[in-house]
């Protein structure tokens, strides 16, 4: 199933793609959110004739894929062409930090860059949705607690990040900076997550290319990790870190986000993402 979040701000109704046509939930959940996304749950969700839920019309706004996100868990140098890029070691365990809930829109909302930004940057990843309440999980059966999977744009003020003395968090929480969806697409539909191809485009030219399968930890490994340090929820939201190709790594010269930019997003089975940047005067 690939389930959505439609309507304004604040105000999203819930649905699910019928092939092209989007089609409302309403009647059945009140939200695509934590507590729907159990094993249990989405079977039901699954059962229903699509055909005989009505038809939403016209072109409405896809907000987040998932409401009421608990956590928003990152992980930072995952993939060994970008850490490569980068210039950094291959981490021996992964790289944690946390992106503010506040940064989360919808996957065609724009990004806008905060007060002063020189250095507004892109990356496209992998989000792994959890379904079911996991502690203490090991490797061998983590993927049994994801609901589902999505697009994220992890966007990132390098300087921020960087310079402003502190953790990560800093420059990757700015609001906007979380696109998330167009739609949460169920576990069955991605049958092995380490072999997605993935693409970000700015006004478009090519930035990135790469595949899950380059990621030094995998997401099976990722929720094993965080599982033994912290209970991850149904409902939290793990992305798992981007291929090479950001604007950070660009030779000679890193290339940044500027107001007018458009950035255009899309990993194999889960969709695409456009965003068009502005800035905060």
């Amino acid at each position: 199933m690939k389930l959505v979040r439609y309507g304004e701000v604040g105000a999203e109704k819930p649905g699910l793609m019928d092939g092209d046509i989007l089609r409302d939930l309403s009647d059945h959940v009140t939200d695509i959110s934590g507590a729907i996304l159990n094993d249990a749950a989405l079977d039901t969700l699954r059962a229903i004739d699509p055909a005989s839920l009505p038809e939403v019309n016209g072109n409405p706004r896809l907000g987040p894929c998932v409401g009421n996100i608990g956590k928003f868990l990152c992980i930072g140098l995952n993939y060994s062409d970008h850490a490569a890029e980068t210039g950094a070691a291959i981490p021996e365990h992964p790289i944690l930090f946390f992106k503010a809930n506040s940064a989360i829109v919808g996957s065609n909302d724009d990004v806008v860059m905060p007060r002063g930004s020189t250095h507004t940057d892109w990356e496209v990843e992998l989000g792994v949705v959890i379904g079911k309440k996991a502690k203490y999980v090991s490797k061998e059966n983590a993927l049994d607690y994801v609901a589902g999977y999505c697009v994220i744009n992890d966007v990132s003020e390098r300087h921020f990040q960087t310079q402003l003395t502190g953790q990560w968090t800093k420059g990757k929480s700015c609001d906007t900076f979380g696109p998330t969806g167009p739609w949460l697409v169920t576990r069955d539909e991605i049958p092995d997550p380490q072999a997605l191809d993935m693409s970000l485009d700015v006004n478009g030219k090519r930035m990135q290319t790469g595949n899950t399968g380059t990621m030094i930890f995998s997401v099976a490994e990722i929720i094993e990790h965080l599982s033994g340090l912290m209970t991850l929820h149904p409902g939290d939201v793990i992305t798992t870190g981007t291929p090479p190709g950001v604007g950070m790594g660009m030779k000679p010269n890193p290339v940044y986000l500027k107001k007018g930019d458009v950035m255009e997003l899309t990993i194999q089975g889960l969709g695409q993402q456009r965003q068009k940047v502005d800035q905060d005067a």
